[in-house]
Parts: C-alpha cells; sequence; structure tokens
C-alpha cells in the first residue's frame, strides 16, 4: 500500500468498526497476492470501501472517468488504485485497464449487477463481468456485504449508524468455461458470459452474514 492508500484505509477501517460496529468474516480467503476478482453484491456507496478495509492487500476500485478530470480528486483516485471506466461502468476501453492490472497481480472490486440496489435485494447478474472473467485467468471471490443499504442507501441522505458486515467466499474457478470460450462460436461465447455472471451471483447469494 502507498501512503494515500494507508492512510484511507485506515480511515475507512475506523469508521466501519466504530460507527457501523462492523464485522469481516472470510478475509482469509482472498490470496494475498496475484491478481484477483472480488464480485460482490452492490447496495450502497458504503460498499467499495467496505470490501477493500477487510483486506490486508490493497485493491483496486471503478470510479467514473469524468472524475479524474479534476486535478486534486484524479490524482486522490489514482492514488487510490482507481480505474477509469465511462458512464455505463464498462466499455473496451475500461475493459482493457482492468485486465492489465489484474494481469500485474493486482485485485479487483467488480459489482455483477452493475448498478446499486433499489430495494436491498440481490439482482440479476448482468453479462459484463463474465467478460471480463473470461479474458482473464483470475481467480474470482464471491463477496457479500449486508446492511449497507440500511446503513445508507438509495433513499438515505447521510449514513446511519447501522451495523454492517462482509463476508469473503471460496475462491471460484472458471477454467473449464474459459477453454470452451476459446474455440466456440458467437452464440455460445454470448451464453457462457450470462452464465459466468449467473453462477457469480449465485455464490454470492450462498453467503450468509456470519462466520464459516
Amino acid at each position: 500500500m502507498n501512503l494515500s492508500y494507508r492512510l484511507g484505509w485506515t480511515c475507512f477501517r475506523v469508521m466501519y468498526a466504530t460507527y457501523f460496529r462492523w464485522r469481516v468474516y472470510g478475509a482469509e480467503k482472498v490470496p494475498l497476492n496475484g491478481g484477483v476478482i472480488l464480485a460482490s453484491n452492490h447496495a450502497s456507496f458504503l460498499d467499495p470501501p467496505l470490501v477493500g478495509s477487510g483486506l490486508k492487500r490493497d485493491i483496486n476500485y471503478l470510479a467514473r472517468e469524468s472524475l479524474f478530470r479534476f486535478p486534486g480528486i484524479g490524482a486522490l483516485l489514482r492514488s487510490w488504485n482507481a480505474v477509469p471506466v465511462d458512464r455505463d461502468g464498462g466499455g473496451a476501453k475500461g475493459l482493457k485497464v482492468i485486465l492489465a492490472r489484474l494481469l500485474a497481480g493486482n485485485a479487483i472490486i467488480l459489482f455483477p449487477e452493475g448498478t446499486r440496489t433499489k430495494d436491498g435485494q440481490l439482482q440479476p447478474a448482468r453479462s459484463g463481468i463474465g467478460l471480463t472473467v473470461i479474458k482473464s485467468t483470475a481467480p474470482v471471490v464471491p463477496v457479500r456485504v449486508f446492511g449497507t443499504f440500511e446503513a445508507y442507501g438509495r433513499n438515505h441522505k447521510l449514513p446511519r449508524p447501522r451495523r454492517v458486515i462482509v463476508k469473503y467466499g471460496q475462491p471460484l474457478n472458471f477454467a473449464q468455461l474459459r477453454a470452451e470460450a476459446a474455440t466456440c462460436d458467437k452464440a455460445r461465447l454470448k451464453e457462457i458470459y450470462q452464465q459466468v455472471a449467473d453462477e457469480i451471483m449465485a455464490a454470492i447469494a450462498r453467503l450468509e452474514p456470519r462466520e464459516g
């Protein structure tokens, strides 16, 4: 961790431990080295730093490309390993950067649902994460956050002191589907992307807010 990231990481950990009385389960399941995709449900703006704060390694985040145009904010985001993406959260340029970060041995957090939930429930996965997984060689760790919707959901103007939990699951390996994707036709390839996304979302749904 560079100094800026470590300071932010420390401040977030203090905030989650005090104001939100957080709990962290399964962090030891996340590899400490090498490229890894952290695939999490998305309920609140609290989610990205929560997922990152529970780990002892730094991770990469997605941030809207337009934010990097502001000198101070742009510099801070870069120091926090932010990846610039377009308004829709992806695009060829963003995918290229994400794959490069993974190839360089970095961890990155992605949200299969694509956007924050409106009602606190899990949403269907979009195929975009399937494309990223297939084009990479990184393991995928399912992650589920609990309580962030109640603490700071879409309808809340300010964060409320509710307990939040982050739980990391066992890494998923998509070697078989990656091998099939290398030789199949375009129609099947599209199906594979969605199949991978659905399997990741199912793994997230199986995580429960307790140890084990």
